[in-house]
């Protein structure tokens, strides 16, 4: 009995890095899409005039993010691995897409600085969070309602234009998307442990892992950017 109980967990822990391995991959590809599709689309005048001249496009990249977002959260289940694969891809270039502005805002060494710097506290804070025992339930409760917060604030702040509030909103948003980092790797944690297998269903636990991590990595990475980075 005592030898079957550790096969099982043997293999289970298994299950668990494979499906790690999976989701920090996916993220790495989705991450690697994004800066080379922010790099090469801010070395094209031409875009560059386009698009910051038409605001409307801005906005159709925003809504087309949040539309392949919500599509892929709600019906991944249903969609083949295929699918949900270049849907993530879609997401990224898209991604790229508006963030590639930065590169008009931000010297290039700074963004590339920040981008270090954002990957090793995502690392440590991932490392935490899948390492530590402690229920961090409580505590990712309340980093979603501070996220909450900080958008609300950020949406005020555009009427109001304070420069106080912006950098607290700054600061706070770091502090949230670190914790955040940690939280979302142990939950993952708990998932991959409950679930145990490496099929088609656990690829696709892994693909919204991966989504879910992508984002605290680049909302880190933007509210660093702020912090770190001098404005040209």
């Amino acid at each position: 009995m005592e030898n079957y109980s550790t096969t099982t967990h043997v293999i289970n822990q298994s299950a668990v890095t494979a499906l790690f391995k999976s989701t920090y991959m996916q993220m790495a590809a989705a991450l690697t899409v994004t800066a080379l599709t922010s790099y090469f689309l801010s070395q094209s005048a031409a875009f560059l005039a386009m698009f910051l001249t038409n605001s409307s496009l801005m906005w159709i990249a925003i809504i087309a993010e949040l539309g392949v977002v919500i599509w892929l959260s709600a019906r991944l289940h249903a969609m083949s691995m295929t699918m949900a694969t270049i849907l993530f891809i879609a997401y990224s270039v898209l991604n790229g897409v508006t963030l590639s502005i930065i590169f008009l805002v931000y010297e290039p060494e700074v963004i590339a600085l920040t981008f270090a710097v954002t990957a090793g506290m995502f690392a440590v804070m991932s490392i935490i969070g899948y390492t530590t025992r402690m229920d961090l339930s409580k505590v990712g409760g309340i980093l979603l309602m501070a996220l909450v917060g900080i958008i609300l604030a950020s949406v005020v702040n555009i009427f109001l234009g304070s420069e106080t509030l912006y950098w607290v909103i700054t600061y706070i948003g770091v502090l949230v998307f670190v914790g955040l980092t940690a939280y979302d790797t142990n939950k993952l944690r708990q998932i991959y442990t409950q679930y145990g297998e490496v099929n088609e269903t656990g690829h696709k636990l892994a693909l919204m892992g991966a989504l879910t991590l992508y984002l605290d990595f680049i909302n880190l990475f933007l509210y660093l950017l702020r912090i770190f980075g001098n404005r040209r």
